[in-house]
């Protein structure tokens, strides 16, 4: 009768290449799989860093009531915009080719607000830039602020409007979020929202600040960030 030592065979030769060329295909392919992630990611710049508004030009009415700390705000890792006092916090830098992310909110009920682009320089209510407007019903509409012009938008009345392409189902109920997302290249400027093309224009100027209105109703915007144009 043969006696059981308790040890176990040691691996041949032959076995140990084949362990040690797996060993090799899977630490390949971990490699691959990463770089690829990587490379899928676009790269961006935030514009909101999820804890204080550092970066942004707050500006508000000098006639209204309250000022810019009554306004805006950040909570619980939003950016959080009272509708009063009437203004809007820019970006500090300029900005030319782009393409603009930024998801909002409305808390209680759904009213006006708005995303500005190419505002230029002189902080006053209203700047001089294109308002992609945020109103509830009419999200995706241009409105040309402070003399701004852009081919096939009339220059009538004191904000000149281009209505938006689409119907008020592109927006979601307040309370839910929403995306919007803004392609600036050169003079030409193109709106999505929540996916949907809305609205776009050309001969607009071809730089400016970016900027998030205080008109109405409370709201809050989260993911504010660009990605370079393709």
């Amino acid at each position: 009768m043969s006696k059981s030592t308790g040890c176990r065979n040691e691996p041949s030769t032959s076995e140990n290449d084949t362990m040690t060329m797996r060993m090799r295909f899977l630490f390949a392919a971990l490699t691959l799989a990463l770089a690829a992630g990587s490379c899928s990611r676009e790269p961006r710049t935030e514009l909101f860093n999820g804890r204080d508004l550092a970066g942004w030009v707050c500006v508000t009415d000098p006639e209204g009531v309250g000022d810019a700390r009554d306004a805006f705000s950040v909570q619980n890792g939003n950016i959080r915009i009272a509708g009063s006092p009437f203004g809007y916090m820019r970006t500090e830098e300029t900005y030319d080719d782009y393409r603009l992310h930024v998801e909002w909110r409305w808390i209680g009920e759904a009213t006006n607000s708005g995303i500005f682009q190419r505002v230029q320089e002189g902080d006053k209510v209203w700047p001089q830039g294109i308002e992609c407007q945020l109103m509830a019903g009419r999200a995706g509409d241009l409105v040309l602020l402070g003399g701004a012009r852009a081919a096939g938008i009339e220059p009538v009345g004191k904000f000149p409007v281009k209505a938006r392409i689409g119907d008020a189902g592109c927006e979601k109920p307040a309370g839910e979020w929403n995306e919007a997302e803004i392609v600036c290249r050169g003079d030409r400027m193109t709106v999505y929202i929540n996916g949907m093309l809305q609205n776009e224009c050309s001969g607009t100027d071809r730089t400016g600040y970016i900027a998030l209105q205080s008109e109405g109703g409370t709201l809050e915007f989260r993911n504010v960030y660009l990605t370079d144009v393709k």
